[in-house]
């Protein structure tokens, strides 16, 4: 996961007592400018909003609905990083970093969240068909994050840092820390996946059910002691020159308070009209379910997130870098899937890591690809390509699969 203590979602921070006092700030010309498109460009595709609500609720053009919403979550998703980032240049670095690990993939949560209530409906309604594409949804949208960030996002950064310098370095601690989590979770999609393998005589019944239950727990409960020891006990460790700038403010916490429940509020609207559409606006393209949870789905609901580990790496704050796209595979992989999990249980979706054999063998192969490029703490543009070529091979191949059998 990244380093919170230098990271907020697209900033470099360092948690000081010394911030601008809040009557600095006069009117609400901090969020004003956090929106404004003249500003910053991407609030360009705000614009998307109101598209989709038109498409959805009066043209009911479910093309035009999923792909208009799969649009404004793009900017939804930079303004819920930028108010938290603002939140957290007021907090201590526990603080700051707990709350950017909670809304760092707050998009890819909502999105797996209202796609699981949207399960649990479909299944209240006795329409099994539909509550299986929505539990596919979650489960490729989950696979798709993890491949996104270790693959896409690393290799662009890669590449764009490699262009501008020719070696790059980052912190093998950093390393060897999202590795050995990333291998974890691939144990826990590996032994339910292997276990719908075994003869029936030897299943019990609801068993697969049971044991990612308590995997979810466990993993849970890991990542909670990784926090402790990367924020805590050890945070020496993850000391990095990318924390040690200092950020004033550049709204007042009322501001930044507002802008972070207001776009999370549209987000979550947004992520329902999609989910809802997914399914016809799919199939009049002609694409999947499966390829467009791994694919679709994670590269606009990330695509802010990716912008910042790629600038951040021309300017070779390679750790920085790193650690936004590692860790949001390693936060996905250890606590948004398992919370997923545990928030199926409670709405009576049937949910397990067991993501197919398919999925399960390309997250696989993309932590050990990830991990043996970036185990010697040094990166180059040639290992920025390998990891695109990766990418672009396993979308082709999602691309490819057809009539994927329910889960």
């Amino acid at each position: 996961m990244p380093s919170w203590a230098g990271y907020a979602h697209g900033g470099l921070i360092e948690m000081t007592d010394d911030t601008m006092p809040e009557q600095e700030f006069e009117g609400w010309k901090g969020m004003m400018d956090a929106i404004n498109p003249v500003k910053v460009k991407l609030n360009i595709l705000l614009l998307a909003i109101p598209l989709t609500l038109y498409s959805a609720y009066i043209k009911h053009d479910p093309v035009m609905t999923f792909l208009s919403s799969m649009v404004a979550i793009m900017p939804l998703a930079f303004l819920m990083g930028q108010a938290t980032e603002q939140i957290a240049l007021r907090t201590s670095e526990s603080v700051g970093g707990l709350l950017n690990a909670t809304f760092g993939n707050a998009a890819e949560m909502i999105i797996a969240g209202m796609a699981i209530f949207a399960a649990a409906e479909a299944y209240g309604n006795n329409d099994m068909a539909a509550g299986d594409d929505m539990v596919q949804i979650v489960q490729a949208s989950l696979i798709g994050s993890i491949l996104g960030n270790l693959l896409l996002v690393m290799g662009l950064a890669f590449v764009w840092g490699g262009i501008h310098h020719k070696v790059q370095s980052f912190s093998p601690t950093a390393v060897g820390a999202n590795g050995s989590l990333l291998l974890l979770a691939v144990i826990t999609l590996t032994l339910p996946t292997a276990y719908g393998f075994l003869p029936e005589e030897s299943q019990k019944a609801d068993a697969l059910i049971d044991l990612s239950h308590a995997a979810a727990i466990i993993l849970i409960a890991l990542y909670g002691l990784f926090l402790l020891f990367q924020l805590r006990t050890h945070q020496e460790l993850f000391a990095t020159d990318a924390g040690h700038g200092h950020e004033d403010p550049a709204m007042s916490q009322r501001e930044a308070i507002v802008l972070l429940l207001g776009s999370t509020i549209i987000l979550g609207w947004m992520a329902e009209i999609l989910v809802h559409s997914v399914a016809e606006g799919g199939e009049s393209l002609g694409l999947e379910p499966l390829f467009i949870g791994v694919i679709l789905l994670p590269l606009f609901g990330n695509a802010a997130e990716h912008f910042t580990a790629v600038t951040v790496a021309k300017r070779d704050k390679m750790d920085l870098s790193f650690s936004i796209a590692v860790g949001s595979s390693t936060q996905i992989a250890v606590f948004v899937a398992p919370l997923m999990i545990l928030i199926a249980w409670l709405v009576d979706v049937p949910l397990t890591f067991e993501f197919g054999l398919f999925e399960t063998i390309a997250v696989f192969l993309s932590v050990l690809i990830a991990n043996a490029i970036a185990s010697d703490g040094q990166s180059n543009w040639l290992e920025g390509a390998m990891l695109l070529g990766t990418y672009a091979i396993m979308a082709i191949a999602f691309l490819l699969i057809q009539d994927v059998p329910q889960l």
